[in-house]
C-alpha cells in the first residue's frame, strides 16, 4: 500500500480480487467513512469525491474504491448484484480494520449512493454494531428491504425534493427500519443533486450525523 496522502491511490487486496481506491487520513481522525457508490459509477465519482472532501474538512478519513473490477463491471447484472456488491463491501470493511494507517478500533462507517446505499445497509445488517453508523444519498434502501429490520446502525436517508418516485420508496424503507433513523428531504434537489447548493447541502448533513454517532461509538 502507497503512503496515504490526499487523493493518494491505494490497492485493496482482498482474498479474490485487487480493487482501487482512494484512502485519506486526517491527522486527528475521528472514524473511518467507506463509500459504497451506485451503478456505473467508481472510485473517481466527483460527488462523492465532494462530499468526501467535506468530511476530511470534518475530521473524517474517508475510503472510496470501485466495488467492481473492469471485467464485472462490464456485466450490466454485476452492477445491480446487490448480495455479490454486499459481500465486497463487507470484505473491504475488514480490510480496512487491518492496514497500518487506520487505527483498528476507529469507527467504521457507510456512505451509500443509489443503489450502493442497498449494499451498505445489508451489509450493516451483517455487521451489526461494527457499523457506527450510515448516510444514503438518493439511495435504493428498498432494493434492501428483506434485511431493513436487523439494520442496527443510525441510519440517515437524504432524498432531493423533486426526485419523487425516490422519496416514495424511502418512505417505505423508513417505514420498514427499526433503527434509530431519519429522513431528510433537500428542497429543489433532483436525484444526482446538480442543483446549486444542493450536494454542499448533502455533504453538511452526512458531517454531522458522522461526527454525531463517532463520538457515541468511538473506541480509540
Amino acid at each position: 500500500m502507497r503512503a496515504i496522502g490526499n487523493h493518494e491511490e491505494i490497492e485493496i487486496q482482498l482474498p479474490t480480487v485487487e480493487l482501487r481506491g482512494i484512502l485519506v487520513v486526517p491527522e486527528g481522525a475521528e472514524g473511518l467513512v467507506l463509500f459504497s457508490h451506485g451503478s456505473g459509477s467508481s472510485r473517481l465519482s466527483t460527488r462523492n469525491r465532494y462530499v468526501a472532501e467535506e468530511l476530511q474538512r470534518n475530521h473524517l478519513a474517508t475510503l472510496l474504491f470501485d466495488l467492481l473490477i473492469r471485467e464485472e463491471d462490464e456485466e450490466y447484472e454485476a452492477r445491480f448484484d446487490i448480495p455479490f456488491l454486499t459481500e465486497r463491501l463487507m470484505e473491504v470493511f475488514a480490510w480496512a480494520a487491518e492496514q497500518p494507517g487506520i487505527h483498528p478500533k476507529l469507527p467504521r462507517e457507510f456512505f451509500g449512493a443509489s443503489a450502493g446505499a442497498a449494499s451498505a445497509l445489508m451489509a450493516a445488517a451483517g455487521l451489526g454494531e461494527e457499523v457506527a453508523a450510515i448516510v444514503s444519498r438518493g439511495g435504493r434502501p428498498d432494493m434492501a428491504m428483506e434485511k431493513l429490520k436487523e439494520v442496527r446502525s443510525p441510519t440517515l436517508l437524504i432524498v432531493g425534493g423533486n426526485d419523487e418516485p425516490v422519496i416514495q420508496l424511502n418512505r417505505l424503507a423508513y417505514k420498514e427500519m427499526t433503527c434509530e433513523k431519519e429522513l431528510e428531504i433537500i428542497p429543489g434537489a433532483t436525484h444526482l443533486f446538480e442543483e446549486p447548493g444542493a450536494l454542499e447541502e448533502v455533504a453538511k448533513r452526512a458531517a454531522l450525523w458522522f461526527q454525531k454517532y463517532f463520538k457515541k461509538h468511538s473506541y480509540v
